[in-house]
């Protein structure tokens, strides 16, 4: 079974960043969800959730809880206003001022009425929400549409400003001959690319059923410690049946994959940072990925939506203001010392941490459209 049989309609390209966007709110929206629930299972009571930013179009009270449900016109994303969270002063503060008035007593449903172990559980609750979808997908992923098998001489995903690229070669399309020579199987192909380093190949490739012959010069690249050829684009995988352990397993084995190797690229960009940061996408480069990837079906949609999700997930763990990484690290400070930090202290903190962060998302949109507009990136 290939993944080719469970295709996508073909979507125009305004539709494509539609259908990612959706994708990215329902993304965040789950993540929200991980807090909501938490929180309501420790008797915090959530005075808002929302799916979307800006103009409230449909609101209803849940007369059990209270809880503010909302569909907001931006379909962004969402959040999750717990009692206790004004959102103007920062967590120290907030635990000073609850604990000042002696809300402890009296004010049991407040987030900042409970443990340190309840709020930390409530606060990393989001991003393992991202993981248990990660997982969820991968499953339906391979149960539905089949675990990755054999490699085919199908164009995936390309690498932007590589001969393949740069030879008028897309994704979709299907190489059929090299040299002259019908190449059937992608091993075949993968090795007469590799051999052939810094030598023009004639390719013929077939697109919409129709013949294109080209000539691409492969380009050194180090693999498994040899320098091999390449022209820049990823093989698509035929795809088998999975029953539901195996999909559990290659769920799971998938799950832990993503999540070692975002933290791995985290690392190497402390460490290695010139050869790393040219690998950063934005929501703009995602976007484009996505468009993409939804040429080849719900399956390689669905774990390129996973991979979104971990993403999420990795990213709101790193100790950054504003972040839920920042929050927990200010609580696990709190357990430690037995009283919250100074709010001084942590405004500072706060300060110096945005400052990075808006930094890190202006360079990265930046490349980001860079690489859209002149074919490459700036880092």
């Amino acid at each position: 079974m290939t993944l080719l049989a469970f295709t996508l309609p073909d979507l125009s390209g305004i539709t494509k960043i539609l259908v990612f966007l959706i994708m990215l709110s329902i993304l965040v929206t789950l993540h929200e969800y991980g807090h909501f629930l938490l929180a309501r299972r420790n008797g915090v009571r959530v005075n808002d959730f929302a799916v979307g930013f800006g103009p409230t179009l449909l609101k209803w009270t849940s007369p059990r809880s209270g809880t503010n449900y909302r569909i907001n016109a931006l379909p962004l994303g969402g959040y999750c206003a717990m009692k206790g969270e004004d959102g103007k002063t920062n967590e120290a503060e907030q635990r000073r001022d609850f604990l000042a008035t002696g809300g402890a007593i009296h004010d049991d449903d407040n987030f900042q009425s409970k443990s340190t172990y309840a709020r930390f559980a409530i606060v990393v609750a989001g991003p393992i929400a991202n993981f248990i979808v990660a997982f969820v997908l991968l499953f339906i992923a391979a149960a539905a549409f089949g675990l990755p098998d054999k490699v085919t001489t199908s164009v995936g995903p390309m690498i932007d400003g590589y001969p393949a690229q740069l030879a008028g070669i897309r994704p979709g399309d299907t190489i059929v001959a090299v040299g002259g020579k019908t190449v059937s199987t992608g091993e075949e192909l993968v090795g007469i690319i590799h051999a052939s380093n810094g030598k023009p190949l004639a390719l013929r490739y077939v697109r919409g059923g129709v013949p294109h012959d080209i000539t691409v010069t492969p380009r050194a690249s180090t693999e498994g410690g040899k320098t091999v050829g390449v022209i820049g684009f990823n093989p698509m995988p035929s795809y088998r049946r999975a029953g539901p352990v195996e999909s559990v397993k290659f769920a799971g084995t998938r799950v832990y994959d993503m999540i070692a190797q975002t933290f791995g690229t985290l690392g190497a960009l402390v460490t290695h940072f010139t050869s790393t940061a040219g690998q950063l996408q934005g929501v703009v480069g995602m976007a484009r990925m996505s468009s993409t990837v939804q040429d080849f079906g719900w399956g390689a949609y669905l774990m390129l939506a996973a991979m979104l999700s971990v993403n999420l997930g990795v990213f709101n763990l790193l100790p950054i203001p504003a972040l839920d990484g920042g929050r927990a690290i200010f609580i696990i400070a709190e357990m430690l010392r037995g009283k919250p930090v100074d709010p001084e202290k942590e405004a500072l903190v706060h300060v110096g941490g945005f400052a990075v962060l808006i930094l890190v998302m202006v360079l990265v949109t930046f490349h980001d459209i860079s690489r859209l507009i002149a074919g490459k990136g700036v880092l």
